[in-house]
């Protein structure tokens, strides 16, 4: 890839995504094969004006073999320094930028039960202090080409040629090609009309139908919004979470999906690609998991125990199946990009954002919204070709969001 080309994306990153402030800390994560793209965006941070930039590495490899040889008591004792850095965070606010290249099947082989009890305990102390940032800062998950992802999707290309494929691909959904800021200021506006509409319409429930047995209802809070595209922060930054995005998103009241809802493609859950499979919800709870493969199946159900609210949903995500990611006609195993290829759920933690004025509610105000609360927040993917969705408003009317799969409004 050019280098040229490298650089239009990390300034993209750096000043669309992140939109990192002057005199701002950047802290960057990354997998140490990322490089020889990292130093890029390194330069555009600096470039911004940010007062510092840190990478904090990371290695597929190496997490693995922490899992296999160290004990759960060891990978559960948090050291001093790790909850000190999270609070350092907490009190400078950086802008986060994580870059994406993982191999797919890299956790392929964990013990299930060790990384399920690991996670347990430390999901809970590390989103205390995530909670006191929610909103505060920018942050944004970008992907780049790893050579065993963009293997597992170019299985039968060279290394090289299968790298080239994704980068043009990756290019070509989060819109770099041409003039990148420009082409996202347009994107940008164009959710916002979309978002604007279904608000308009005050909608009180969804109701899903799809031939591949999607039969599902699910309400939506009256004092809820849609949003889409760039977020801001409640001192007024504006930055895009996701680079692609095509979703128009909501959470929903966490008490009124029911019904049930198959997957239309493959999700990575604690290291393992699972597919094929179901959740039937009653009263705003999964109540049963189906997969047609015993792994996949033990795997969701060790997810959705991991605390109450990892069975109940926290979001309720609108993407037309002729997306320009399900367009390209691949599967990318990579949640940011195939969540982002048709419409979605996602199970755990709902986004206080979504409530009407959250900028202007006291927290006691925003916790009698009563959303959803939960260590994680996991997409799984639901749209397909044939898929109905009808809403019904708070004022009665009945009215078809999606037809065949996309927008009907």
């Amino acid at each position: 890839m050019k280098k040229s080309v490298l650089k239009n994306y990390a300034k993209l990153i750096v000043k669309v995504g992140a939109n990192v402030q002057k005199n701002q800390d950047v802290v960057i994560q990354a997998s140490v094969d990322d490089a020889y793209f990292v130093k890029y965006v390194v330069e555009e941070a600096y470039k911004a004006k940010a007062r510092s930039v840190r990478v904090e590495w990371s290695c597929d490899e190496v997490t693995k073999l922490n899992y296999k040889y160290q004990t759960v008591k060891t990978l559960t004792d948090i050291p001093n320094w790790s909850l000190e850095k999270m609070q350092h965070r907490v009190d400078t606010l950086p802008a986060m930028i994580y870059i994406t290249s993982e191999d797919p099947d890299a956790m392929n082989g964990i013990d299930q039960e060790k990384m399920t009890a690991v996670r347990r305990h430390n999901g809970p102390i590390m989103m205390k202090y995530r909670e006191q940032m929610d909103n505060k800062y920018q942050w944004t998950i970008v992907g780049i080409p790893g050579e065993k992802w963009a293997q597992k999707i170019f299985p039968n290309e060279s290394t090289k040629k299968a790298m080239d494929l994704l980068w043009d691909a990756i290019l070509h959904v989060t819109r770099v090609n041409g003039d990148a800021i420009d082409n996202w200021n347009k994107h940008n506006a164009n959710l916002v009309d979309k978002y604007t509409k279904l608000n308009n319409l005050e909608i009180k429930t969804l109701k899903y139908k799809s031939a591949n047995g999607t039969d599902f209802t699910v309400g939506l809070h009256k004092n809820c919004i849609f949003e889409a595209g760039a977020a801001k922060t409640l001192s007024g930054v504006v930055y895009n979470p996701n680079m692609p995005t095509e979703e128009c998103f909501t959470s929903p009241d966490r008490t009124t999906a029911n019904g049930i809802v198959y997957s239309t493609k493959p999700l990575s859950v604690s290291g393992v690609l699972v597919d094929n499979f179901a959740f039937k919800f009653e009263n705003g709870k999964i109540v049963e998991v189906i997969a047609q493969n015993e792994e996949h199946k033990n795997v969701l159900e060790k997810l959705i125990s991991l605390d109450e609210g990892a069975r109940q949903l926290g979001e309720v995500a609108l993407v037309p199946f002729d997306s320009p990611i399900n367009q390209t006609g691949l599967l990318f195993y990579n949640t940011l990009y195939d969540e982002n290829a048709c419409c979605h759920l996602a199970i755990g933690r709902a986004f206080n954002e979504c409530i009407k004025d959250y900028d202007k509610l006291s927290e006691e105000e925003i916790k009698a919204v009563d959303l959803n609360v939960s260590m994680i927040h996991v997409d799984f993917m639901i749209g397909s070709e044939d898929l109905s969705i009808v809403a019904e408003t708070y004022d009665g009317k009945t009215v078809q969001i999606f037809k065949d799969g996309t927008w009907a409004i």
